[in-house]
Protein backbone atom coordinates (compact mmCIF):
# COMPACT_ATOMS: atom_id res chain seq x y z
CA UNK A 1 0.00 0.00 0.00
CA UNK A 2 2.11 2.64 -1.29
CA UNK A 3 0.49 6.62 -1.95
CA UNK A 4 0.63 7.71 -5.33
CA UNK A 5 2.95 10.65 -6.69
CA UNK A 6 0.48 13.00 -6.50
CA UNK A 7 -0.01 14.77 -2.96
CA UNK A 8 -0.80 18.58 -1.68
CA UNK A 9 -1.00 20.21 0.81
CA UNK A 10 -4.28 18.88 1.58
CA UNK A 11 -4.62 16.06 0.55
CA UNK A 12 -3.23 12.69 -0.28
CA UNK A 13 -4.03 9.55 -2.56
CA UNK A 14 -3.13 5.86 -2.07
CA UNK A 15 -4.33 2.95 -4.17
CA UNK A 16 -5.41 0.04 -2.48
CA UNK A 17 -5.38 -3.22 -4.59
CA UNK A 18 -8.04 -5.17 -3.00
CA UNK A 19 -9.81 -5.79 0.41
CA UNK A 20 -6.99 -6.92 2.53
CA UNK A 21 -5.35 -3.66 1.43
CA UNK A 22 -8.68 -1.54 2.19
CA UNK A 23 -8.67 -3.19 5.63
CA UNK A 24 -4.47 -2.77 6.44
CA UNK A 25 -5.32 0.88 5.49
CA UNK A 26 -8.13 0.91 8.05
CA UNK A 27 -5.85 -0.39 10.59
CA UNK A 28 -3.43 1.74 9.18
CA UNK A 29 -5.71 4.83 9.94
CA UNK A 30 -6.16 3.94 13.61
CA UNK A 31 -2.95 4.25 14.18
CA UNK A 32 -2.83 7.50 12.44
CA UNK A 33 -5.89 9.26 13.53
CA UNK A 34 -4.71 9.91 17.40
CA UNK A 35 -7.90 7.68 18.86
CA UNK A 36 -10.33 10.39 18.21
CA UNK A 37 -11.92 12.93 15.65
CA UNK A 38 -14.27 12.89 12.94
CA UNK A 39 -13.73 10.84 9.59
CA UNK A 40 -15.91 11.45 6.62
CA UNK A 41 -16.24 8.15 4.13
CA UNK A 42 -17.75 8.75 0.91
CA UNK A 43 -18.07 6.80 -2.45
CA UNK A 44 -20.65 4.80 -3.85
CA UNK A 45 -21.81 1.66 -3.18
CA UNK A 46 -19.60 -0.98 -2.74
CA UNK A 47 -16.58 1.18 -2.88
CA UNK A 48 -14.94 -0.46 0.75
CA UNK A 49 -16.34 2.43 3.24
CA UNK A 50 -17.18 -0.65 5.91
CA UNK A 51 -14.15 -2.70 5.03
CA UNK A 52 -12.23 -0.12 5.82
CA UNK A 53 -14.38 0.42 9.47
CA UNK A 54 -14.02 -3.37 9.39
CA UNK A 55 -10.18 -2.93 9.27
CA UNK A 56 -9.68 -0.57 12.10
CA UNK A 57 -12.13 -1.73 14.24
CA UNK A 58 -10.09 -5.56 13.44
CA UNK A 59 -7.22 -2.89 14.64
CA UNK A 60 -8.52 -2.40 18.23
CA UNK A 61 -8.98 -6.49 18.23
CA UNK A 62 -12.51 -6.16 18.19
CA UNK A 63 -13.29 -9.86 16.65
CA UNK A 64 -17.52 -9.53 16.05
CA UNK A 65 -19.24 -9.11 13.57
CA UNK A 66 -19.22 -5.26 11.09
CA UNK A 67 -21.86 -4.40 9.12
CA UNK A 68 -22.74 -1.18 7.92
CA UNK A 69 -25.49 0.51 10.06
CA UNK A 70 -27.48 1.33 7.14
CA UNK A 71 -30.65 0.49 9.57
CA UNK A 72 -29.56 1.39 12.97
CA UNK A 73 -27.89 4.50 11.65
CA UNK A 74 -25.27 4.06 13.94
CA UNK A 75 -23.19 1.06 15.51
CA UNK A 76 -21.20 1.49 18.94
CA UNK A 77 -17.34 -0.10 19.50
CA UNK A 78 -16.03 0.74 23.11
CA UNK A 79 -12.60 -0.43 24.19
CA UNK A 80 -10.89 0.70 27.33
CA UNK A 81 -8.90 3.16 25.16
CA UNK A 82 -12.00 4.45 23.12
CA UNK A 83 -14.85 4.91 21.50
CA UNK A 84 -16.01 4.20 18.08
CA UNK A 85 -18.74 5.07 16.05
CA UNK A 86 -19.77 4.37 12.95
CA UNK A 87 -22.20 6.16 11.34
CA UNK A 88 -24.22 5.01 7.95
CA UNK A 89 -26.33 7.99 6.81
CA UNK A 90 -27.77 6.65 3.92
CA UNK A 91 -31.14 6.02 4.40
CA UNK A 92 -31.13 9.52 6.42
CA UNK A 93 -34.15 11.47 4.88
CA UNK A 94 -33.38 15.10 6.30
CA UNK A 95 -30.38 16.20 8.06
CA UNK A 96 -32.32 17.08 10.56
CA UNK A 97 -32.98 13.87 11.80
CA UNK A 98 -29.28 13.46 13.33
CA UNK A 99 -30.21 16.26 16.29
CA UNK A 100 -33.31 13.65 17.11
CA UNK A 101 -30.92 10.86 17.60
CA UNK A 102 -28.58 13.27 19.28
CA UNK A 103 -25.85 13.50 16.88
CA UNK A 104 -23.91 15.82 19.00
CA UNK A 105 -23.60 13.32 22.01
CA UNK A 106 -21.29 11.04 20.23
CA UNK A 107 -18.83 14.18 19.29
CA UNK A 108 -16.90 13.46 22.29
CA UNK A 109 -13.23 15.07 22.93
CA UNK A 110 -12.39 11.22 23.26
CA UNK A 111 -14.45 9.57 20.27
CA UNK A 112 -13.85 8.67 16.96
CA UNK A 113 -16.85 9.67 14.90
CA UNK A 114 -16.90 7.41 11.33
CA UNK A 115 -19.34 8.42 8.87
CA UNK A 116 -20.38 6.96 5.58
CA UNK A 117 -22.69 9.16 3.50
CA UNK A 118 -22.03 12.59 5.24
CA UNK A 119 -23.39 14.08 1.96
CA UNK A 120 -27.19 13.20 3.81
CA UNK A 121 -26.20 15.11 6.80
CA UNK A 122 -25.01 18.23 4.78
CA UNK A 123 -25.62 21.47 6.69
CA UNK A 124 -25.97 19.48 9.92
CA UNK A 125 -22.49 18.04 10.60
CA UNK A 126 -19.22 19.87 11.40
CA UNK A 127 -16.16 19.86 9.23
CA UNK A 128 -14.49 16.96 9.26
CA UNK A 129 -11.07 16.36 10.70
CA UNK A 130 -10.23 13.74 7.93
CA UNK A 131 -12.29 12.99 4.28
CA UNK A 132 -11.81 9.99 3.23
CA UNK A 133 -13.15 9.60 -0.53
CA UNK A 134 -13.17 5.54 -1.78
CA UNK A 135 -13.40 5.14 -5.64
CA UNK A 136 -13.37 1.64 -7.87
CA UNK A 137 -11.16 1.35 -10.15
CA UNK A 138 -9.82 -1.60 -12.68
CA UNK A 139 -6.43 -1.45 -10.44
CA UNK A 140 -8.87 -1.53 -7.13
CA UNK A 141 -10.07 1.25 -5.19
CA UNK A 142 -8.43 4.89 -5.28
CA UNK A 143 -8.70 6.32 -1.75
CA UNK A 144 -8.36 10.27 -1.21
CA UNK A 145 -7.60 11.83 1.79
CA UNK A 146 -8.07 15.45 2.59
CA UNK A 147 -7.84 18.08 6.01
CA UNK A 148 -10.48 19.70 7.31
CA UNK A 149 -8.88 20.43 10.36
CA UNK A 150 -5.60 21.07 11.90
CA UNK A 151 -5.74 17.88 13.74
CA UNK A 152 -6.74 16.42 10.21
CA UNK A 153 -3.41 17.51 9.09
CA UNK A 154 -1.98 16.45 11.80
CA UNK A 155 -3.50 13.19 10.75
CA UNK A 156 -2.37 13.24 7.26
CA UNK A 157 1.31 13.76 8.30
CA UNK A 158 1.28 10.42 10.49
CA UNK A 159 -0.53 8.60 7.62
CA UNK A 160 2.40 9.89 5.36
CA UNK A 161 4.91 9.03 7.69
CA UNK A 162 3.75 5.97 9.45
CA UNK A 163 4.13 2.50 8.01
CA UNK A 164 0.96 1.01 7.22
Amino acid sequence: MKPLKHRDEKSLTWMLLDEAATMAFGAHLLRSALGHGLVTLSGPLGAGKTTLVRGLLRATGYQGAVKSPTFTLVESYESKERSIYHFDLYRLADPDELEWLGFRDYLRPEALCLIEWPEKGAGFLPSPDLEITLTPCPEGRKLKLSAGTLKGDAMLGCLLTGDP
